[in-house]
C-alpha cells in the first residue's frame, strides 16, 4: 500500500502556507521565525492555532484564527499544481496494480479541491484527514489508523512525505519511508536522507529512464 501525503508531495502548496504565516504575522507587526516555523508546520490547524495563540500572545481565540487563515488561504488550491513527475508516477503504479492513498494533515476543504481539480482523486482508493482523527503525522497512531482503514499491515505500507517529523511517525509505525524533497522545507534534506529508507528530489527518479536516441 503507497501512502502519500499532499502538501509539498503531490501538490506544490507549501508556499501557500508560508506565505498566509508571513502575512498573518505581519499585520501583528510580527517576524516569522524558524521557531515559528517549527511550531505550525506539518500540523492540524487545531494544534497550529493553538500554537500561534500562545507563542504570539494573541488575544484572538483558536476558532477566530483559524478563520482568519482560511480567508487567506481561501482561493489558493484552486490554483496549485502538481509536481513533476507525480502524475506519471501514479499512473505508472495504477497500471501495475498498486493500492495508493493519500494521508494528509491538509484542510478537508482544501484537499478537495486540490485533488479535484487536478484531477488525482481517481488514483486513489481514499483520503485520511489527520484533521478528522485528531492526530498529528508525527503520531504513529495516525499512520496505524491510515493502514487500518484500508485493511493494510503497516509494514506491508510504504509513505511518501516531505515532512521528517512525518516520516519519524511513520517508521515509527512500522512503515517504510520515501522522503520527498520540496525547496521550502531543503535545511531538512540531510537529515531526511540519513533516515528514510529512500530519498527522492522528484518522482520522476522513480520513472523508467528513456532510452538514449542513437
Amino acid at each position: 500500500m503507497l501512502l502519500f501525503d499532499m502538501d509539498g508531495t503531490l501538490i506544490d502548496s507549501n508556499g501557500v502556507w508560508k506565505d498566509v504565516d508571513r502575512e498573518f504575522l505581519a499585520r501583528r507587526g510580527l517576524p516569522y521565525t524558524h521557531e515559528y516555523y517549527e511550531g505550525v508546520a506539518h500540523t492540524i490547524l487545531p494544534l497550529a492555532a493553538k500554537f500561534t495563540k500562545a507563542y504570539c500572545h494573541l488575544e484572538e481565540s483558536c476558532e477566530e484564527i483559524i478563520a482568519e487563515w482560511m480567508e487567506m488561504a481561501r482561493d489558493a488550491y484552486a490554483h496549485v499544481t502538481v509536481k513533476p513527475g507525480v502524475r506519471a508516477y501514479l499512473e505508472q503504479c495504477r497500471s501495475q496494480g498498486r493500492r495508493m492513498a493519500v494521508v494528509t494533515s491538509s484542510v478537508p476543504e482544501h484537499c478537495r479541491t486540490a485533488l479535484t481539480n487536478l484531477g488525482l482523486m481517481p488514483y486513489f482508493e481514499g483520503v485520511t484527514l489527520a484533521h478528522d482523527l485528531g492526530l498529528e503525522k508525527k503520531d504513529p497512531a495516525l499512520w496505524r489508523a491510515a493502514a487500518a482503514a484500508y485493511g493494510a499491515a503497516p509494514e506491508d505500507c510504504t509513505v511518501f512525505d516531505d515532512s521528517l517529523s512525518a516520516c519519524r511517525g511513520a517508521r515509527a509505525a512500522g512503515m517504510r519511508t520515501v522522503g520527498v524533497y520540496d525547496g521550502f522545507f531543503a535545511q531538512d534534506e540531510a537529515a531526511m536522507r540519513a533516515f528514510c529508507d529512500r530519498y527522492i528530489r522528484s518522482f520522476e527518479e522513480l520513472l523508467p529512464r528513456r532510452e538514449a536516441r542513437p
